[in-house]
């Protein structure tokens, strides 16, 4: 099938079933987002953006610094996790003094979860500090590839959420 923007190239894959060309490519940037995710995550783990057991701590305080003060299910609900593992992660920052619980004037038994001066100021060394790894990676590659390379992420990253909130 071929249309003024995109050729469909329909391809034989050993003895499974016929794919097109188009549909293994996705395939393949899926799988290499995935394995640049894991690296990530290692990384995030050795530098401190990710806390040793898996949870995210610097994506935690960065909602809180752009959206400000949230609840434990508003968060979880922005990530594909659970509620149980965002509190985890909430309590255990409580813990360290970076964020504090505070009244929700919307539901009385939901508390907001904020930023602390303390946290605020972790957030800002752990940006400075993703910052300063970003800026040495990449050199090759022009920005504007970047951007359009994030921008086809993000349009997957949306298509894949949409897919799994549909009822089965």
């Amino acid at each position: 099938m071929a249309t003024a923007r995109h050729r469909t190239e329909v391809v034989r894959t050993g003895a499974g079933p016929i794919v097109d060309s188009k549909a293994e490519a996705i395939t393949e940037l899926m799988l290499e987002v995935a394995q640049c995710f894991f690296r990530i995550r290692a990384l995030g783990q050795k530098t401190g953006l990710i806390t040793s057991w898996g949870g995210g701590a610097f994506g935690f305080m960065r909602s809180l610094a752009l959206l400000g003060p949230l609840t434990v299910p508003q968060i979880a609900q922005m990530r594909p996790t659970s509620r149980q593992r965002m509190q985890r992660l909430a309590d255990e920052l409580a813990t360290e003094g970076l964020v504090e619980f505070v009244d929700n004037p919307k539901h009385r038994r939901s508390k907001l979860v904020q930023l602390t001066r303390k946290g605020g100021a972790r957030y800002g060394e752990l940006n400075a500090q993703l910052m300063a790894i970003a800026s040495t990676m990449g050199v090759a590659l022009d920005e504007a590839d970047i951007r359009k390379t994030a921008g086809i992420v993000r349009q997957l990253s949306d298509d894949v959420k949409a897919r799994s909130e549909q009822p089965s």
